[in-house]
């Protein structure tokens, strides 16, 4: 049976300055400087080195095998002096056989190296991208005879359910290296045996089958796989995946278990402040449940393979997910085969997930590609590996918005989604509506969503007068104010997704806002400040009942009358002001007063039994802190 060791703490880190000093992984090296701005964070090779004794185990029957959940970007593994393995890719997880180059005490060098290059993607984008070690690292004792470890980082295992009727048909696909017979279970959510076969590539059935039915109903099953040589369980692995169908119309949208499941949503960053990527199991709990709390039941996970816990996490409430490799903003020749290793990693390692349902080809490729023939024979043959190896999933990509609807690399996936900024690097709200309308009306067979959409909002930046490129909260909820009614006029988009749900970073900014940040979240980058657009699509989304009173931050105003607006899912809000009850609407989501502002306000938002407080206090002049910044046009850099 599998032992598996972590190996975290106590690494030598050799630095860009060449000191060396003692880490604990998850690590990363660019923490600070990428994320301050100017675009000049260090990227180039890192040591990592540490000491560990060898595993006992039995030398004739077993092998020990050491795992990388993620180390970017490039990783070259040596043991005792002996090359191990090369890895190019910072998103994925890889392994390698190391049986015979270990010792009674071992020493493991890693180089890590995020330098810029022309063959491994990214290497143009709107995010940092860290270098280091900054996911978990195992030692692994397996038997000889084993589930297959060496294949893109996959579980050696692959299910396919397919619902009929009231039942499930069960397709499980197992690859082992050495002897033995492979004896499937399958086991439902309390643990009881379902269905039971031998075989490394049976069906089974499953009847009555208990549907994944998305945020409603994630329920989850499990397979338990074992490899058995004369009667002994040599390895086992367990993998749970759920059971559903789905379907998207170009003309009434996406369609979970045979229903209409209009998906609305977010993309992710993984990375935080001061910690980049390295970060930890608490803080995607903390994730998820922040989106979980506005409602959202679909995450674009941008623009990378994300942790295979985040994933996990999706699969048990319910998220539907578009998974993606980071070809993005610029179509390398050179790397081709780095999208080709990476796709098959992304799918290899995340096929069991149910979860999933489209994989992303690429992002906003046609940036600032020179060689359109290479790029779009690239796009082509990502497209049909991912039909061959997943006949179960759909394919789409993110255009840009410089990318026309007539661009030929919109009509290679089977959907396409656009990133689309109108109402914020361009004027215009109402553009959105004429876009959504145009492609629709030129291709009403084409599933089409919006992938990015957003605004730059800082919760230390307020006005009365909010304008495109304050960088404000209150644009930036004016902004998805509108964006929200809009899709609600255009209800056969396949799916929307907000960008983006927290701040990020991305070290080539340097104008509007913080240096080295995108402020489109929704929630500020360490997690502490959720943003008042946060609160609409609770409001939109939300079954919770609340109400939040918005600009709670703008405390100091002037002139003769104050505006407040309040954010609910509940139907009517009641405005207090020192007491005194001021006004009561009736309505849906957006809740706007206006009450004369005279000394200092004490506000109370009523909706139900739920209450929200804030304080507003007239000023003859402006509070300096409230000084507005300025951004310019969306260029290439700027995602």
């Amino acid at each position: 049976m599998r032992e598996i060791t972590k190996i975290m703490e106590g690494w030598e880190f050799t630095g860009p300055d060449g000191t060396t000093t003692t880490v604990d992984l998850p690590h990363t090296w660019n923490a600070r400087d990428g994320q301050d701005g100017g675009n000049d964070y260090w990227r180039g090779t890192c040591i990592y080195r540490t000491r560990f004794a060898a595993p006992q185990f039995n030398t004739a029957s077993h092998q020990v095998w050491i795992q990388f959940d993620g180390v970017n970007a490039s990783a070259h593994v040596v043991l005792n002096g002996s090359p191990v393995c090369n890895h190019d890719g910072g998103y994925s997880t890889f392994r390698a056989n190391i049986t015979e180059l270990l010792r009674d005490e071992n020493e493991l060098t890693v180089e890590v190296d995020n330098s810029k290059n022309d063959r491994v993607y990214p290497q143009k984008a709107d995010f940092t991208f860290y270098g280091g070690i900054y996911r978990d690292v195992s030692l692994m004792v397996v038997s000889k005879n084993h589930f297959t470890l060496d294949y893109f980082g996959g579980p050696g295992i692959r299910i396919t359910p397919t619902v009929q009727g009231a039942d499930a048909s069960v397709q499980v696909t197992t690859w082992h290296d050495g002897e033995g017979e492979v004896s499937i279970e399958l086991l439902d959510a309390a643990g009881n045996t379902v269905a039971t076969g031998k075989g490394p590539d049976i069906t089974l059935t499953i009847f009555n089958a208990h549907l994944w039915n998305g945020v409603k109903d994630p329920y989850l099953y499990s397979c338990k796989a074992r490899l058995v040589v004369n009667g002994t369980v040599e390895d086992e692995t367990t993998t749970r995946f759920g059971v559903r169908s789905f379907k998207v119309d170009p003309k009434k949208g996406f369609f979970l278990n045979g229903k209409s499941y209009p998906l609305h949503g977010v993309s992710r960053h993984q990375d935080r402040k001061g910690l980049g990527n390295a970060i930890t199991r608490e803080m995607h709990d903390e994730d998820m449940a922040l989106i979980k709390e506005i409602g959202a039941n679909t995450i674009r996970l941008a623009h990378y393979q994300h942790d295979q816990y985040f994933y996990d996490l999706c699969d048990e409430v319910g998220m539907v997910v578009w998974a993606e490799i980071p070809y993005i903003s610029e179509h390398m020749p050179n790397g081709r085969e780095n999208t080709i290793s990476q796709m098959k990693e992304l799918i290899i390692q995340n096929y069991n997930h149910p979860c999933i349902v489209c994989w992303g080809v690429s992002n906003e490729i046609t940036i600032s590609t020179k060689d359109k023939k290479d790029m779009l024979d690239n796009h082509r043959q990502l497209n049909d590996l991912c039909h061959e190896m997943d006949k179960t999933r759909l394919t789409t990509l993110a255009c840009y918005a410089m990318c026309g609807p007539f661009n030929r690399s919109a009509h290679i996936t089977d959907m396409v989604s656009w990133n689309l900024y109108l109402g914020w690097y361009v004027p215009g709200f109402i553009l959105n509506d004429l876009w959504m309308g145009f492609f629709h009306l030129c291709f009403p067979n084409r599933p089409f969503g919006y992938s990015e959409y957003g605004a730059e909002g800082m919760p230390n930046l307020h006005s009365t007068h909010p304008h495109r490129g304050d960088h404000t909260e209150e644009y930036q909820a004016k902004y998805h104010e509108y964006m929200l009614r809009c899709f609600k006029r255009h209800p056969w988009m396949w799916a929307t997704h907000v960008w983006n749900m927290f701040d990020f970073a991305a070290d080539a900014r340097d104008q509007g806002g913080e240096p080295g940040m995108n402020h489109k979240g929704l929630v500020t980058f360490d997690r502490k400040t959720k943003k008042d657009s946060f609160y609409l699509y609770k409001a939109w989304w939300s079954d919770e009942a609340f109400v939040h009173i918005c600009s709670k931050r703008f405390v100091e105003r002037t002139g003769s009358t104050a505006t407040v607006k309040v954010y609910s899912n509940q139907s009517t809000v009641a405005l207090y002001v020192n007491g005194n009850k001021v006004g009561e609407q009736t309505g849906e989501h957006v809740f706007t007063f206006k009450v004369p502002l005279n000394g200092e306000l004490h506000i109370q938002a009523v909706a139900g039994d739920r209450t929200d407080e804030s304080v507003i206090r007239h000023v003859d002049t402006p509070n300096p802190e409230y000084k507005l910044h300025k951004t310019k046009s969306k260029s290439a850099n700027w995602v």
